[in-house]
């Protein structure tokens, strides 16, 4: 038998590796609960307890704690991180799993507790354990039936608090702190300063992202100022990067055959300066460097020309749509300050020139035949018009209603006896905005693009339309910040569709990003133009707002919802179609439910997109 020495070796290393981190752990593998198994569940309770409606509920990333830990957790250099919990201007972060209990129940109830907490949060700039104190008593009095489930939770948490007898004076006495904090939310008290900070608090929701909880500056000397914000400016820009997991416990390491040829095509920095706009909020830079795994930093002995700026994605103008007019000027909803933001966004109005009139491609011919003969029952038929002045027939059901009555001594002489062949009348206007960023250009299979798909459902919604005699408008629209948000003329509710409405349709391409408010603002002043007594704007997109600038994330959704809560104030009916299957995150928050539909299969969009609209004004 050959005696391997190296296998010897890997083996007692995996072997001590294992007994080390097993003995380290201060978890409970068998008793945990997934985020992801109730994320449906939280988001909903979140909402009905009052919660924010437009935060998503997001998985939290692990977080180094600073904390004290024990020897053995040294030696095997685990339990640094947690999976805190917090709430930031987009989402409530939960950790993606709980096992901090060793009872299945009490991590489930954990869930729920944080949610609760979370439901009631305020932006009050109290201290970390005042600030939870605070948010426990509040939930408490909302929910008194998460008594005893708080309660439970204290218990089983003040179960794996560090003993304070093993602790230095100033680390013990400010356990002694948290641990009443826990039991008596109700009472006064401040965190004393300690060497380090004290062990997470599972039942509290931690600053965002999650920062030092020791107390404010204003309440240390002048030495431990200078060390609370040295701490303090190192945990921010210390990188926030998602945890994973190895759930393969009986893998067998081994030695990584490299070829070095590949390396450079697994990772590879390239230098590019992205253009901003000098306007724009300075801190933007900052933020996203804090959401980044991994920053490069270069040098070089060529010098940066920081004047100078282009952007390679504008074409010239001759090769661009034609501007119509000089552009319109639209506010913009800030939802930080609660205010609107005049004149913010430039709009301008963009016409496809060297349009060449088309005839409907032979693929759609087919489906466009069978879309009109459908459309055909909905359009305005000669019906009869009963009791009536005047008229071409009498009413017999009227005449006799009058005999009968006259009869009885109270019939009087009545001039409605008629009936009369009339032609209803359908009285809508519907515009439809259809989202034409960058996204557009993605593939939907071997044949098609997003875009060509988006092109095959305005033909057939306009042919299906024209057979109703419905009003209809068809924009389009994308951006590249709140100066250049472009508006695409495609057809005006003026304009008989024809083949050069076809031409039109058929020169639309992938513009930019997606600055919804503004658009549905523009769209929304055209529709209010229109006498007609329904009317109907639908929004066909394929994401959410987002720009270059500060539009992305939350400020863009508030913005656009607030749009949208304009559009309703005018009387007109927004709708959304998309074919985001992420829409069910933002889009209960912007249109509410039932004013939405996510098409699962895009290739199915031009077919549903016409029977929809039959179903929305039938």
């Amino acid at each position: 038998m050959k005696f391997d020495f190296w296998e010897m070796e890997e083996h007692v290393g995996q072997l001590w590796d294992k007994i080390i981190n097993r003995a380290s752990c201060s978890r409970y593998p068998d008793a945990e609960i997934y985020l992801e198994d109730l994320k449906k569940t939280l988001s909903i309770i979140f909402r009905a307890m009052g919660g924010d409606t437009g935060l998503t509920l997001e998985t939290s990333t692990a977080t180094e704690h600073h904390a004290r830990i024990s020897f053995l957790q040294r030696v095997a250099g685990s339990q640094k991180k947690t999976e805190l919990s917090w709430v930031d201007k987009t989402a409530l972060h939960l950790p993606y799993k709980l096992d901090v209990f060793p009872e299945k129940s009490l991590n489930k109830k954990l869930y729920i507790w944080l949610t609760a907490m979370a439901s009631t949060n305020n932006t009050e700039s109290a201290p970390w354990l005042q600030h939870n104190q605070q948010l426990t008593l509040n939930t408490l009095k909302r929910f008194p039936g998460l008594q005893k489930d708080y309660r439970a939770l204290v218990k089983a948490q003040l179960a794996i608090r560090p003993d304070t007898g093993t602790l230095p004076e100033d680390e013990a006495q400010q356990e002694v702190i948290i641990q009443q904090a826990l039991n008596h939310p109700e009472s006064t008290l401040t965190l004393s300063i300690a060497s380090r900070p004290p062990q997470p608090v599972y039942l509290w929701m931690h600053p965002s992202p999650p920062d030092s909880v020791l107390a404010k500056p204003s309440d240390c000397t002048p030495n431990e100022n200078n060390e609370f914000r040295k701490q303090k400016k190192d945990l921010e820009q210390r990188k926030r990067k998602a945890q994973r997991e190895d759930t393969n416990s009986d893998k067998k390491d081994g030695m990584l055959a490299l070829r070095f040829e590949n390396i450079f095509s697994w990772g590879e920095f390239i230098k590019l300066d992205r253009s901003t706009d000098d306007e724009d909020d300075l801190d933007i830079a900052a933020e996203a460097a804090k959401d980044m795994d991994i920053i490069h930093v270069t040098q070089d002995e060529k010098p940066v020309a920081s004047t100078l700026k282009f952007d390679l994605d504008l074409p010239s103008a001759a090769n661009d749509d034609l501007p119509m007019g000089e552009g319109v000027l639209l506010d913009e909803w800030d939802y930080k300050s609660q205010a609107y933001r005049k004149d913010y966004c430039n709009l301008q109005e963009m016409l496809s020139q060297d349009v060449i009139n088309r005839e409907l491609p032979k693929r759609l011919k087919k489906t466009a035949v069978k879309l009109r003969s459908q459309f055909e029952f909905i359009k305005p038929s000669r019906t009869w018009f009963k009791a009536q002045a005047e008229g071409c027939e009498i009413d017999i059901d009227a005449y006799m209603q009058f005999t009968s009555e006259r009869g009885r001594g109270n019939g009087e002489m009545t001039a409605n006896m008629y009936k009369d062949l009339k032609t209803s009348h359908r009285d809508m206007a519907c515009l439809l905005l259809a989202d034409l960023s960058l996204s557009t250009d993605a593939w939907v299979n071997n044949d098609a693009r997003i875009i060509d798909v988006i092109r095959d459902s305005l033909y057939l919604f306009s042919e299906s339309l024209s057979s109703t005699g419905d009003q209809l408008a068809i924009h389009g629209f994308s951006s590249r910040n709140r100066n250049h948000v472009r508006f695409n003329l495609i057809k005006q509710f003026s304009e008989k569709y024809d083949a050069k409405i076809r031409g039109r349709i058929d020169a639309i391409k992938p513009g930019y990003y997606t600055r919804m408010g503004a658009a549905i603002r523009h769209a929304s002043n055209k529709l209010e133009q229109q006498k007609s007594a329904q009317k109907l704007l639908l929004i066909l997109t394929d994401g959410k707002p987002n720009d270059l600038d500060i539009y992305e994330g939350r400020y863009g959704i508030e913005d656009t919802r607030m749009a949208l809560i304009e559009a309703r104030k005018k009387g007109q009916q927004p709708f959304c179609v998309t074919i985001d299957e992420k829409a069910g995150d933002y889009l209960p928050h912007l249109f509410g439910a039932g004013h939405y539909v996510v098409i699962r299969k895009i290739e199915e969009l031009p077919k549903q997109l016409p029977l929809l609209y039959a179903r929305l004004t039938q």
